[in-house]
């Protein structure tokens, strides 16, 4: 599954999903559906789907509609905030959840809450290794000493370095011994970082001057032939530095061939190696591989002994007997899925207290915004101001708005090309920065716009990229949005840094591995720690010594990025900020009362009641969603609905400022009065807020993760 050439598919692979293509995961459930497949089975892994934590599964397997037989190949037991919320709603929808090993019952049982009812356990399949084989293979290889073999994607991670070291005091005991490394560089590790490790182990043995008793089989190695080396190898070695690794197939096989094997303590090897069936040393210790390895040539019949118990434990992993346990579960998940059914319909109907309704999605004021260079900037009431002209503030929060929506209508994909047409020609190549102001004979009145201006045009852009079905505009907008990317750097706002790590965010959703962007979110996030770390105390936990606007944003862009690093420090810090943020922004009898513009709140002074902007309640819906979907904690859904509620009435006022006949929003909320016209930010305010919270309803409550504010 991906949309690189490292993996070639063979011909019956009827449906190729790319990996970074949110939409196809959508397109996948929907052919899977129209063929009406028994069972769905997933294999589930977090590093081979796209998006954070592979998120992007999920717009697959909430559309399928059969029963889901999900295979884990990892089980956490810490998991990042978001690797918990993918997994907590993959577990919720699978019909059935198949684990390899007794420590990944545990760890679903216990870190996951997961019925042990549901969960089979399942060993890794192995292929039938016949006694004999191999011998033409080591012939061939000119072997006539030990053989010691390691197989599986190359990655630092793998630990053969402490077997190239080991080596030298083998070959004193055993001079033909050779240490046989089959398998391709991994392909993340390739991309990265191209074949540096394994050119590292190359020069290490060539150091050791054991160069000639070590080598590399450098590609992928088909089945037949893997088998043959392992039918050929005396002694397997996983030299792993990772402790926590739940399964491993590489030991799997190594276990199959009824030979002897040397592992480090990782927990798939813990179990799988017990009772005599393995060796295990420490981890990133060459001296004892090497006293290991001679321990079992001086004891032949200790070795021969480890590989016998290791063939007879290998008989219940063969291929047919594990299909055979996968065929009794995918019959016991249409069994459980059809009196899951059963219950549904034929059971006592239970109260069930119905969500908040929200309102209906309509764009006609949108449209009416709208020609065919952009969306106008001002309103006067409903009726487009074309003597102000445009801005690409305005056309990025369109831009935005589409890439929430992307509904598949015409009309709608129209508009998006138009504003998407506008950013881009709003870049000025000459600076490096995005102009802000056109006027409406389609000059523009600036080389370059605010520095706010650039990070918000950056963060329409990164989502288009992340969520846009149409190639040609996500092309357009990648392409973009790496032109512009760098100018963040000299930035010095706080709200670009935050518009920064939100467009580093979609952008990465859609291609995680790319570095650049990567160390662009990392270093706008960190600036905006380091401003929080300078500003806040116990009594005013803030970014800055007043509070002004787009508010929200710089808590939103904290939580979004402490998540994807897995920086709890800075997690806190975004949840704590807008946890008090939210707490400011209340009103009389406990309405959302957003910081008005008539003199904003210094610290040690009078906040400002009014004037309230619709973009302030929509940056608070936003980030209090984001806390939501992170922390699982419900009093943040409920920070985003309280905020959202401000648009409808409930507000110091009691006024709606959401205009139900067309879809438009009223500019604020003075001290007496609603100010009646309806522009392009506070109608684009309203409606990314109402999108937001619609996606969220759809999607099954998350589940706290963590117990953070």
């Amino acid at each position: 599954m991906s949309d690189r050439a490292d993996y070639v598919y063979p011909e019956r692979v009827s449906h190729e999903i790319a990996d970074c293509d949110r939409a196809a995961y959508g397109l996948a459930a929907e052919h899977i559906n129209r063929h009406g497949y028994d069972v769905l089975s997933v294999q589930h892994e977090y590093g081979i789907f796209g998006g954070q934590a592979g998120c992007y599964l999920m717009n697959l397997v909430r559309e399928a509609k059969m029963p889901i037989v999900t295979t884990l190949h990892t089980v956490l037991r810490e998991p990042s905030p978001a690797q918990r919320a993918v997994m907590d709603e993959l577990l919720q929808l699978s019909e059935r959840v198949v684990v390899m090993s007794e420590r990944a019952v545990a760890f679903l049982v216990d870190v996951h809450d997961v019925s042990p009812d549901k969960i089979d356990l399942i060993p890794h399949g192995i292929p039938d290794i016949k006694a004999g084989k191999g011998q033409e293979l080591r012939s061939k290889l000119g072997i006539d000493g030990p053989m010691i073999l390691t197989f599986g994607l190359l990655s630092p991670d793998k630990g053969i370095q402490y077997v190239i070291e080991a080596m030298p005091r083998i070959i004193w005991d055993h001079p033909g011994a050779t240490y046989v490394v089959v398998g391709a560089t991994h392909p993340h590790v390739r991309a990265s970082s191209g074949e540096v490790y394994r050119e590292s182990l190359a020069t290490l043995a060539k150091d050791l001057g054991v160069a000639a008793h070590v080598r590399f089989v450098d590609r992928f190695v088909a089945t037949e032939e893997l088998v043959d080396y392992l039918a050929a190898m005396d002694i397997y070695v996983t030299p792993y530095l990772n402790a926590k690794q739940i399964t491993s197939g590489t030991l799997a096989y190594a276990v199959g061939a009824g030979k002897a094997v040397i592992s480090t303590p990782y927990w798939y090897a813990e179990e799988l190696l017990a009772d005599g069936r393995g060796m295990l040393v420490p981890f990133r210790d060459a001296n004892a591989i090497a006293a290991a390895v001679l321990a079992l040539e001086r004891e032949p019949e200790t070795r021969l002994d480890m590989g016998r118990k290791a063939a007879e434990f290998g008989k219940q992993m063969l291929w047919p007997e594990v299909g055979k346990s996968y065929l009794a579960s995918f019959a016991r998940a249409k069994s459980d899925s059809s009196e899951r059914l059963r219950k549904l319909t034929q059971g006592p109907i239970l109260a069930v207290q119905a969500p908040e309704a929200l309102p209906d999605l309509r764009l006609d004021h949108l449209f009416d915004l709208s020609d065919d260079t952009g969306i106008l900037q001002h309103a006067t009431f409903t009726v487009p101001n074309r003597s102000e002209g445009y801005c690409v503030d305005d056309n990025a929060r369109a831009l935005l708005f589409t890439a929430y929506l992307d509904s598949g209508r015409s009309d709608v994909a129209l508009l998006q090309s138009r504003y998407l047409g506008f950013v881009l020609d709003a870049f000025n190549p000459a600076s490096g920065r995005f102009r802000n102001f056109m006027s409406y004979g389609r000059e523009w009145l600036e080389e370059a716009g605010s520095e706010d201006s650039h990070g918000r045009s950056l963060w329409a852009l990164g989502a288009i990229v992340n969520r846009c079905k149409d190639r040609g505009r996500r092309e357009v907008a990648k392409a973009l949005f790496e032109r512009g990317a760098s100018a963040l750097f000299a930035t010095t706002s706080p709200r670009t840094w935050a518009y920064g790590v939100l467009a580093a965010d979609e952008y990465l959703q859609a291609f995680p591995h790319e570095y650049s962007i990567q160390v662009l979110k990392q270093t706008m996030a960190s600036r905006l720690w380091r401003q929080y770390e300078i500003n806040q105390s116990d009594e005013w936990p803030w970014f800055e010594q007043s509070l002004t606007y787009a508010n929200a944003r710089l808590s939103q862009a904290l939580i979004v990025a402490g998540e994807a690093v897995e920086n709890r420090g800075m997690l806190e810090a975004g949840l704590e900020s807008l946890s008090w943020l939210m707490g400011v922004q209340t009103g009389p009898g406990g309405v959302f009362a957003p910081i008005g513009t008539n003199g904003f709140y210094a610290r040690s002074a009078e906040r400002a009641y009014f004037d309230q902007q619709p973009v302030e309640a929509s940056a608070s819906v936003s980030a209090c969603l984001s806390a939501s979907r992170i922390t699982g904690n419900p009093m943040w859904l409920d920070g985003a609905r309280r905020a959202f509620r401000w648009f409808l009435g409930e507000n110091m006022l009691g006024q709606p400022l959401y205009d139900r006949s067309t879809g438009g929003c009223q500019d604020g909320l003075h001290e007496k009065r609603v100010n009646r016209n309806q522009g392009a930010e506070s109608t684009l305010s309203f409606q990314c807020a109402l999108a937001e919270l619609r996606d969220a309803a759809v999607r099954p409550a998350p589940v706290a993760s963590a117990p953070l504010r």
